[in-house]
């Protein structure tokens, strides 16, 4: 992983992409949040961002997580943003403030079931496949008003938006996705009287055309913090 000074650089490089990314939109600057994604990188990473002042950490692995958290409790919050697998479900509820990775209607209910069961209400992402793409995880587009449907109908579940990863590939596949989430957004939230603010779509490579479509949170793992280390 990076020194922290290479952090801070990479950081601030990133901003000032999401700065003119948002000007070149004419969006307001301060309508995009910067996730830092920690995933295989160690607990100092989680510290590296709230020293900048990022309040907020993505991960994708529940177990990981789980490990890395201990001892840095209350240093920032917690949102998992990769596939969730049904057997990690109840840790999941346990550790995460946010879980943006919502997939399918048998995860809402188990989800709802065990949010409940642990006394909280959960806020939660609806992950759609907005690019079509077999590899990727999510709703399909048509499957989309029965998740929300059904995730509304929970009563320890709080539905703050929706999620997608773009698909392998460069310029229109990624922008056509992200325009897909955005419209899917704005149907779902007239037609069911909800805001879903959130729109959590881009990574480093496609953030400018994720913000020029609507994004309100880009992802981002290595850029800040360097090549991972898998083990």
């Amino acid at each position: 992983m990076v020194s922290f000074e290479t952090f801070e650089e990479n950081l601030a490089a990133l901003r000032s992409r999401i700065v003119a990314a948002c000007i070149a939109a004419g969006r307001a600057t301060g309508g995009v949040m910067l996730l830092p994604v920690t995933k295989n990188h160690p607990a100092e990473a989680v510290r590296f961002a709230a020293r900048c002042g990022l309040a907020v950490v993505g991960e994708n692995r529940v177990q990981e997580a789980v490990d890395k958290r201990a001892g840095l409790e209350g240093l920032v919050r917690w949102e998992l943003i990769g596939h969730l697998q049904s057997n990690k479900a109840k840790l999941a509820v346990e550790h995460f403030d946010r879980i943006q990775s919502v997939d399918s209607l048998k995860l809402i209910m188990r989800l709802d079931r065990l949010a409940g069961e642990a006394g909280k209400k959960l806020p939660v992402l609806l992950q759609v496949n907005t690019g079509e793409d077999p590899k990727k995880f999510g709703f399909r587009i048509g499957e989309a008003d029965k998740a929300l449907e059904t995730a509304l109908a929970c009563d320890n579940l709080v539905v703050e938006g929706l999620m997608a990863v773009a698909p392998l590939g460069e310029g229109t596949d990624a922008r056509t996705a992200f325009d897909r989430l955005r419209e899917l957004r704005d149907r779902l939230a007239g037609t069911y009287g909800v805001p879903l603010p959130e729109l959590s779509m881009g990574m480093t490579g496609d953030l400018e055309q994720a913000i020029a479509a609507g994004s309100t949170q880009i992802r981002v793992g290595t850029a800040l913090y360097g090549e991972r280390v898998y083990s």
